[in-house]
């Protein structure tokens, strides 16, 4: 007998063929069914603790899945599943984990029969590209500037967040902000940054319904000299400079060895000499208003007071780049360089309030911004993070329409109507790729399904209600109303959902199904190679389990 032979490492773990794809599919369908219950108007939120012992109360399945902390490499692919959802087109976060695991969970059926992972994956990518065509048969394009149509979808598709029960505000605040950083590439092409050109500012206190899309930019900084400067300023000339307003001083520690006392005196002096002279080029152009993004010093902030010119020191950059949208201005670097164009005009008010205890400085009103703030109040901390959250959905949904403005009906209808038009489909599909198809029609299905459990109707009879309507194809538009359950036309209810994100949900579920199951091997237990001398650096913060939680560090006596 030979002798075995040993190949990997004693530490390593190997584990292959059908058991890989099984636990994959576990391990899918388990973040699968952490956030299912997510879905839909009818849903419940997840109450998480971070590791620094914060909490996240949400529904947004990338935010719940943002914070868990998993072990299993399957169920990691998952999380980055919705994240590129949400960097990509900003909804459907939930949906695509929900297909995506139940894509893996029929197919789950065919490796027990000893299908081959890729002909269930040639099938699936079949079934893709059929969906992609039911969708683009039953889109319906929308005009981007009826304000109406354009309130229903984005309220549809907040309707399933925590904040439906404000109703439009939230939706009005969305396309509000949207339509203002809008900029036309030309050829009917509309461009919406919203990480750049829309500030959301959340502030404690005050009623949900106080929040508003300023038409102009806000920011928590008060003047340099309270009291000497004008707190409020009609139609204010601003400059927008990114250079210090104070004297240089020397790179590393300069000695200067002075003979003569007098030569002291005149080292001050052309020190005050330089900040006058900066100052005497800004105050050249008459500004009301002069925001650095660095130091201002006493001596300049004297000059400025004394020509009534209100200065505002240490901006943040990205905040500077706003307000020089807002109101035209252009960033200066150097105070010498300026010039006539430089200076914004664009704003009609400069203001500081004080809104609880901060003070915040306003310039609002501006002719034809292309940044805005949306200034959101409300009760308390959690709360406001949970609107901007779901803010952030509605803008990326807004922000869809406009990009792409076409429409697929919601609650479910699309996946029933795509679900149906591949069954009929399955039956003229010839070889063994034929189950699989089928049963990727099947597992379209899971959205309706979820929300029909999620609004809590008797759920078979629901779904087989509706796939009869589906099926003989007359109405494409019949789905689940999300909060009675009961089976309705879309149109009439006004449930809609971008085209974009529905098609960008069914191409990341289907790819990322094919990944997970082309997967046959998992070697794991590999060491990196390190450094010497480094010792173990810490990876992660620790996660705390309920085996632990008795011990000290969560109660101080």
């Amino acid at each position: 007998m030979h002798s075995p032979v040993l190949v990997l490492k004693d530490s390593l773990k190997r584990e292959s063929g059908s058991k890989v794809q099984h636990a994959n599919i576990q391990a899918s369908k388990a973040v699968a069914d952490i956030i299912r219950t997510t879905l839909g108007p009818r849903s419940m939120l997840k109450m998480l603790l971070d590791a620094s012992g914060g909490i996240v109360v949400t529904n947004d399945g990338n935010a719940i899945l943002r914070e868990l902390d998993l072990a299993h490499p399957a169920a990691k692919s998952m999380i980055e599943l919705s994240r590129t959802q949400d960097e990509e087109v900003g909804d459907g976060t939930t949906s695509v984990i929900v297909l995506a695991g139940e894509m893996l969970h029929v197919a789950e059926a065919f490796i027990d029969k000893n299908y081959h992972p890729t002909v269930i994956c040639r099938a699936y990518n079949k079934a893709l590209e059929d969906a992609i065509a039911v969708l683009d048969k039953i889109a319906m394009p929308i005009d981007v500037n009826d304000h109406a149509s354009m309130l229903g979808l984005v309220k549809s598709c907040i309707g399933t967040k925590f904040t439906s029960q404000f109703g439009d505000l939230i939706a009005d605040l969305a396309i509000d902000a949207t339509t203002i950083v809008g900029v036309d590439l030309g050829q009917g092409l509309r461009e919406v940054d919203i990480k750049k050109y829309i500030k959301v500012e959340k502030i404690p206190g005050g009623q949900l319904e106080d929040s508003k899309v300023l038409k102009g930019v806000m920011f928590n900084k008060d003047v340099v000299a309270p009291g000497k400067m004008r707190r409020r300023i009609v139609n204010p000339r601003i400059i927008l400079l990114d250079s210090p307003l104070e004297y240089k001083k020397g790179e590393n520690q300069t000695n200067a060895e002075l003979v003569r006392e007098e030569d002291w005196e005149v080292l001050l002096r052309m020190e005050e000499e330089y900040i006058k002279n900066l100052c005497d080029q800004i105050v050249m152009f008459k500004p009301d208003l002069v925001i650095t993004e660095k130091g201002l010093s006493d001596l300049a902030c004297h000059y400025l007071c004394k020509h009534g010119v209100t200065a505002i020191r240490r901006l943040r950059k990205t905040d500077n780049n706003r307000i020089a949208k807002a109101c035209g201005a252009v960033i200066v670097n150097r105070p010498d360089e300026l010039q006539e164009s430089d200076v914004g005009t664009g704003a009609g008010l400069f203001e500081v309030k004080k809104i609880g205890d901060e003070f915040f400085a306003f310039i609002v009103d501006c002719k034809d911004p292309k940044a805005c703030t949306v200034l959101l109040r409300g009760a308390s901390k959690d709360l406001l993070n949970e609107v901007e959250r779901n803010l952030q959905d509605a803008m990326s949904v807004a922000r869809n329409i406009i990009k792409n403005p076409k429409l697929v009906p919601g609650g479910g209808a699309t996946e029933l109507t795509v679900s149906a038009a591949l069954k009929q489909k399955s039956s003229s599909i010839e070889g063994i790729e034929k189950w699989p198809y089928e049963a990727a029609a099947i597992a379209f299905e899971a959205i309706p399904r979820t929300l029909a459990q999620n609004c809590g109707v008797n759920v078979i009879r629901t779904m087989t209600a509706l796939q009869g309507k589906h099926a003989s194809g007359e109405n494409a538009w019949i789905g689940i109303d999300g909060n009675t359950g009961a089976i309705t036309d879309m149109k009439e209810r006004k449930i809609w959902d971008a085209y974009n994100v529905k098609a960008q949900t069914f191409k990341t579920a289907i790819e990322a199904a094919c990944m997970l199951l082309r997967i046959d091997d998992i070697v794991s237990g590999i060491k990196k190679k390190q450094p010497p001398g480094a010792g173990q650096a810490p990876s992660k913060p620790t996660v705390e389990t309920e085996a632990d939680a008795d011990s000290e560090q969560i109660l101080p006596d």
